[in-house]
């Protein structure tokens, strides 16, 4: 008896993606085979994600492209789960016919038996409670061989009045240090070097688990894991950065100085209505600090431009923050109003028009900075993770200070052959807007 093919197409965050490669792994023990060609499955599931706008339409865009080959008969089965179906429950079910299934982010361990029934014609829904997600089980890696995503928590508890997350993800929970170290291991022993740690605040690690904040004691130890060459923190929150963090990271070779850090405003007006919990001074201190301690440190961070009452005055001082920190990587956003959070009930909400425009008049003049800050890289000699060819027989890779997905690339000239995977020294001859170009030293 021949095997039901499933195939995944995931969008959205390298959290979402986690959750794929967990869920994939539980449809493989299930007798499931498992395809890197959706368009060749018998099954597809759709891993949405329901956080932006633009997010939501590609999920709904990829829903209605399955779609098509489902009423086409070249696909037997639609599943559609992830943040999108958890959200609007009972909208996606409706308004989306096409999906076969449709479950929310608990209903994991159901996946394989919906499919299965699917299959003999049922259409179905089902939502267990959010908390039922897994924390823990095995991963069939999507990334890269040699980098992986490893997740310390789950959901959110910091209340920002515009995000959606601790609607959709529930409150904030950690994983046991243990498991994430065996994970961790595993993953080096099977090849990874770069291990990039997430959660939607990896800042707020431990809370929930011990008296407090267990970060810096968790990147102590990955540190300690032999093969892990880079090992990279996102979304860490301004007010958890403290010195005993900072110092671990100066600590460690491997821990990559890359601090990633979504401040989204200065004004302290704007962010008091957003509840973050530092002011515009607390959030300079933090930056002083990083750099005073490491002064090599990549920052990263995004913003929110065109927050309910958002004054002339108040995006003024968030575009001369800008322009005086010279952040070496930033995205900044158009508020969006999510259905059901605070914010989306404030007043002096602004026109769409304007909110983009001063999204988009910040992102000029950060490709200002970056270009600047690319310039003085000339000359400089920089570790790169090749990942693959160039079409003009080149290499194009990433040095320590990009992460994977949303920055910048390097684009190496070289007489030798590589393979995915390896890092070469690199000196640096050129620089794009946000990409840097240089030669191999051989």
């Amino acid at each position: 008896m021949n095997k039901i093919t499933v195939g995944m197409v995931s969008l959205g965050c390298p959290k979402n993606q986690v959750d794929a490669e967990m869920l994939l792994y539980r449809l493989r023990s299930e007798g499931f085979a498992i395809t890197n060609d959706p368009t060749q499955a018998d099954a597809v599931i759709i891993n949405t994600c329901g956080f932006i706008d633009d997010a939501k339409q590609e999920s709904i865009d990829n829903i209605l492209e399955f779609g098509a080959l489902r009423q086409a008969g070249k696909l037997r089965c639609l599943v559609v789960t992830g943040c999108l179906a958890e959200r609007y429950q009972e909208e996606v079910a409706a308004e989306l016919p096409e999906a076969d299934v449709v479950a929310g982010i608990g209903a994991h361990a159901d996946i394989g038996r919906l499919i299965r029934e699917a299959l003999g014609g049922a259409h179905l829904t089902l939502f267990p409670d959010k908390l039922a997600l897994p924390l823990e089980g095995g991963r069939l890696q999507s990334t890269p061989a040699y980098t992986a995503y490893l997740k310390i928590a789950e959901g959110c508890s910091n209340g920002c009045t515009y995000c959606a997350i601790p609607m959709i993800r529930g409150p904030y929970r950690s994983r046991e240090r243990e498991h994430i170290l065996a994970e961790a291991r595993d993953l080096a022993a099977h090849g990874v070097r770069e291990l990039i740690v997430i959660a939607q605040d990896t800042t707020r690690y431990g809370e929930d688990l011990y008296p407090d904040y267990r970060l810096a004691d968790l990147l102590d130890d990955l540190a300690a894991i032999d093969g892990l060459r880079w090992i990279r923190t996102l979304y860490s929150y301004p007010e958890r950065i403290d010195d005993r963090l900072i110092e671990t990271v100066a600590s460690h070779e491997n821990l990559l100085p890359y601090f990633d850090i979504p401040i989204q405003h200065m004004d302290d007006i704007v962010l008091r209505r957003m509840n973050r919990r530092t002011t515009g001074a607390e959030i300079r201190a933090v930056i002083e600090k990083i750099r005073a301690r490491i002064p090599e440190a990549i920052l990263r961070t995004t913003l929110i431009a065109g927050f309910p009452g958002e004054s002339e005055a108040a995006y003024a001082k968030l575009m001369d923050f800008v322009v005086e920190t010279r952040f070496d990587r930033l995205g900044c956003f158009a508020y969006s109003a999510e259905e059901g959070t605070p914010a989306a009930r404030l007043p002096h909400q602004l026109e769409e028009p304007l909110k983009r425009h001063r999204a988009e008049m910040i992102m000029e003049r950060q490709m200002v900075v970056a270009a600047e800050l690319g310039q003085r890289r000339i000359g400089e000699t920089l570790e790169v993770l090749i990942e693959g060819e160039t079409s003009e027989g080149g290499y194009h890779g990433r040095s320590w200070m990009d992460a994977p997905e949303i920055d910048g690339q390097v684009y190496v000239r070289t007489e030798r052959r590589h393979r995915p995977g390896e890092f070469i020294p690199v000196v640096i001859t050129g620089a794009t807007d946000y990409d840097l170009i240089g030669e191999e030293i051989l």
